[in-house]
């Protein structure tokens, strides 16, 4: 009887191939996700400076080549360096306020160098120390893990409303009635997709949502056809284009921190993102995924970039669409490098105006939430311990969201640990845990000597 043929190995979705059309459209849909928190901070932080107009589009543009070489590198992996996770990278939001006070500290033509010297030297020492710091994973049981997730949804939500907002208008201003109803299209289109469409066409939802969305902004006149239209064909930012790094003491220091602050995120994506894949990241995948932050952190100085953090606008677009398939985050950090190279695809992109992204972001960022709520589910909440440390965690972690301005009286570096709501948050959630584990272990110690 001839021998039975051995099957095939089942290869997990995270590392699926998929065809090129659903790694473009995929890819596509990454980067509708989060470009607009990838251009952000070069902008603000390029009007500090008071770089003219054609620099500002020159680190608009490293940022964004930057981001998408993190990606490949986080992605895909090489040797130890990327969690091989389908985990967006991009400029962190947590590093914009320390940057503006490096700036503000330094002398005219040296704020850019002192940045980026600073910038490169934090992410050589955050590869050095992410083995290290990945040890933390063992502090992250259901009741830890999944306020901490709950806090990445929640802390997104000023990003999407800011976006509904639109530009140009002041936090007391009310909410033009066009935004809000382009918003509501967009929201609406998005969730009409994912309940009516089957297939791909259901995991493209997101994207059909945004197209939607565009085109019925587009007669209401919400649609900036100007980055197009000032956007060069072809274009590349040469390394240290904006001058050598400079290595000042006080500046390490403020990104070391900032680093710290980075890799806790991270760290936190990281385990959202495996929770929602069923590909739970251990020890091992943390330390390599921090090790490719850091590393896109010091080659994002060298570029033109700033410090690359995983981006968790896009942990909610994996949720919802459930194409878990790395390699189409991959084809975003492609994707990324070439609008990189050619500045007018970016302005094709940047076509999607502000409150459409709104409307969408309302899906992503609940849906993140929804999963720190599926994770705290595991946890014994009738217990009044779980219940006080989930409690004040969110209370802590949502602060710095809901008055940003409220911890800037602390110290430095204590000011920019708590001025990230999920740092804040993850940290009082390790500390609380670990105190009442400790207590109950001195209790048991007493009973049973």
């Amino acid at each position: 009887m001839a021998a039975a043929k051995s099957e095939a190995p089942v290869r997990h979705p995270v590392d699926e191939l998929p065809s090129p059309w659903r790694l473009l459209a995929g890819g596509l849909q990454h980067i509708a996700a989060m470009v607009a928190g990838v251009v952000a901070p070069p902008l603000i932080i390029g009007a500090a400076v008071g770089l003219n107009h054609a620099d500002q589009a020159m680190l608009i543009t490293a940022s964004l080549f930057s981001a998408g070489l993190a990606t490949l590198l986080q992605s895909l992996g090489w040797w130890r360096f990327g969690s091989r996770l389908p985990l967006m990278n991009g400029a962190s939001f947590a590093a914009v306020a320390p940057v503006l006070a490096i700036v503000k500290t330094s002398s005219p033509g040296s704020a850019l160098p002192a940045v980026y010297g600073a910038t490169l030297v934090a992410g050589v020492l955050a590869t050095l120390a992410a083995p290290y710091f990945s040890r933390l994973r063992r502090f992250f049981p259901p009741v830890v893990g999944g306020t901490v997730i709950t806090l990445i949804g929640l802390s997104l939500l000023p990003v999407t409303l800011n976006w509904v907002r639109g530009e140009g208008a002041g936090a007391g201003a009310p909410v033009p009635m066009r935004n809000l109803l382009i918003a509501g299209v967009s929201l609406l289109s998005v969730l009409a997709c994912h309940r009516f469409l089957r297939g791909f066409a259901k995991q493209l939802s997101l994207l059909i949502g945004l197209v939607v969305g565009s085109l019925a902004a587009w007669p209401l006149g919400l649609v900036d056809t100007a980055p197009l239209r000032g956007a060069a064909v072809a274009g590349f930012v040469p390394p240290m284009h904006f001058g050598a790094p400079q290595f000042q003491i006080g500046a390490i220091v403020t990104m070391a921190i900032v680093m710290l602050v980075v890799m806790t995120e991270s760290t936190a994506t990281m385990m959202a993102l495996g929770e929602i894949v069923e590909r739970p990241a251990d020890e091992r995948t943390i330390a390599d995924g921090l090790r490719a932050v850091g590393v896109g952190t010091a080659v994002s100085a060298v570029m033109g970039g700033f410090a690359c953090s995983a981006f968790a606008q896009n942990v909610g677009l994996v949720a919802l669409c459930r194409m878990y398939s790395r390699y189409i985050v991959a084809a975003s950090g492609a994707l990324l490098v070439l609008l990189g190279l050619f500045p007018v695809a970016s302005g094709v992109v940047e076509l999607v105006p502000k409150p459409v992204l709104g409307g969408a972001g309302l899906v992503l960022f609940g849906t993140v939430a929804a999963g720190g709520i599926r994770t705290l589910a595991r946890a014994d909440l009738a217990d009044p311990v779980n219940s006080l440390i989930v409690g004040v965690s969110l209370f802590i972690g949502m602060t710095p969201t809901v008055v940003p301005s409220f911890y800037e009286g602390l110290p430095g570096p204590l000011a920019t640990i708590m001025g990230s709501g999920i740092s804040a948050g993850c940290l009082t959630a390790i500390v609380l845990h670990q105190v009442f584990r400790l207590r109950a272990r001195v209790a048991g110690a007493a009973v049973n000597p």
